[in-house]
């Protein structure tokens, strides 16, 4: 590994350590958001989830330790954003599969670190059974985070985006969202079985058995 690949390695390191001691504040705060505010009103629909993320919790380690898995999981907000050539989409249109939804934006420095092992991540588990769905919420004209995934070489996720920011909105309202990057984790049903604020590397070996155990693959 060069100089320049070691300092960088550190660089983001310590941009994943540091947004996981966010991730534990934020958690708690959650936690109370989602119970205070309306309660679980989706357990029954959720009750099965319930079961993967009892399994799920001794895998949210390592560079995925971060990963907040609640007890009790409920229905994700039915967020709606836009695809590669305009056409209106939302979480529904993925119900059966496993879904590791991010949003990012070219402004959010994390976020550009991150970009590439959610790459990784896809090219390495991506199919019918599981997707990564990175969704862009720059405010522009949609040109400078196309051109940001061509620099970097990212070729396996698909292109999504919200313009208007209200998939982040959405999120924030349930208790899901704190800052950016925002991650969640999703079953076939449209339940959370974990949610992360940061960064955190997602082609390591921890996010791969974390991701693995959650499929079933």
């Amino acid at each position: 590994m060069s100089e320049n690949q070691s300092r960088t390695r550190f660089r983001w390191r310590s941009v994943v350590l540091a947004s996981a001691a966010v991730a534990a504040i934020a958690g708690t705060a959650a936690v109370y958001e989602m119970t205070g505010r309306a309660g679980n009103a989706d357990g029954d629909a959720c009750a099965a989830a319930a079961e993967t993320t009892a399994s799920l919790a001794p895998f949210a380690q390592g560079e995925v330790a971060a990963l907040m898995v609640p007890d009790e999981p409920s229905r994700v907000p039915e967020l709606a954003f836009r695809g590669a050539d305009g056409e209106e989409l939302a979480l529904s249109d993925w119900r059966g599969r496993y879904l590791l939804v991010n949003l990012w934006a070219t402004w959010c420095a994390p976020c550009r670190y991150e970009m590439p092992a959610l790459d990784n991540l896809q090219a390495e588990l991506g199919s019918d059974v599981f997707e990564v769905v990175a969704i862009n919420i720059d405010t522009g004209d949609g040109d400078e985070p196309r051109q940001f995934l061509d620099e970097i070489g990212v070729d396996s996720l698909a292109y999504y985006a919200d313009r208007s920011t209200g998939v982040f909105r959405e999120l924030k309202a349930a208790g899901r969202a704190f800052g950016m990057p925002t991650t969640l984790l999703i079953d076939p049903d449209g339940c959370e079985l974990g949610h992360l604020a940061g960064p955190a590397e997602w082609d390591s070996e921890d996010a791969l058995a974390l991701i693995r155990a959650a499929i079933g693959s």
